[in-house]
């Protein structure tokens, strides 16, 4: 993960990283903004992944996604321990490793950025920075079958057709070929091989899938 970000005044990047053991100005007010600005960015990110999901589930999911303990390990990443302003008493104590103080150090990051490139360049980064993160969310909270499947219901179209088209191996290592298929709204086929039937189903119906994604993007 980087943080490709310019900044034009270098003082407020400097400002996010200085902690309040350093005395006045610090990062607190900048953390503030920050936490307020993730939290409305995740959430229309999260808003366009999961256009069936609840306001239950989307709070739940954001919730997870800018905890401090997940805030903190995007920091990490990015090394931001590595450029904080600590006082003397946070130094010997390792600060530069606490959650709470890389996870405020992010918020006043993307605060500064909102500072110095407005709204548009703030959202950008977060984007940028989040998105891995969220595509990841959304292919691990569903089965690859389960998306294939309610993807077709929704335009109206045929279920897919799964089909076992051979085994080898012994009992206790068996392999199993699969294929995938569907005919509207155009035919597709994908076999997979794997060590369990429906493992490679999921693997057909993720190539099935991605492929009648990219086929929509391109129509």
């Amino acid at each position: 993960m980087e943080f490709n970000y310019r900044f034009r005044d270098r003082s407020l990047a400097e400002l996010a990283l200085t902690h309040r053991s350093m005395g006045k100005p610090n990062n607190e007010r900048l953390e503030f903004l920050g936490d307020a600005l993730l939290g409305a960015i995740v959430a229309e990110m999260l808003f366009e992944a999961h256009p069936k999901a609840s306001e239950g589930e989307l709070s739940r999911l954001r919730a997870q996604l800018v905890s401090g303990q997940a805030l903190a390990g995007m920091a990490r990443e990015l090394s931001l321990g590595d450029e904080l302003k600590l006082g003397i008493g946070e130094l010997k104590t390792g600060g530069f490793r606490r959650e709470s103080i890389l996870a405020d150090a992010f918020e006043a990051m993307m605060a500064a950025v909102y500072m110095d490139g407005g709204f548009d360049a703030c959202r950008e980064t977060v984007r940028g920075l989040f998105g891995e993160r969220i595509a990841a969310l959304r292919r691990s909270s569903k089965d690859a079958k389960t998306r294939l499947q309610e993807w077709l219901q929704a335009g109206g179209w045929p279920l897919p057709h799964y089909e076992l088209v051979a085994s080898h191996g012994e009992d206790h290592a068996k392999t199993f070929d699969i294929r995938c298929s569907v005919s509207e709204p155009m035919v597709l086929v994908a076999e997979t091989t794997g060590p369990s039937r429906r493992g490679a189903e999921q693997d057909a119906a993720e190539i099935v899938l991605a492929q009648l994604l990219d086929g929509q993007r391109k129509a």
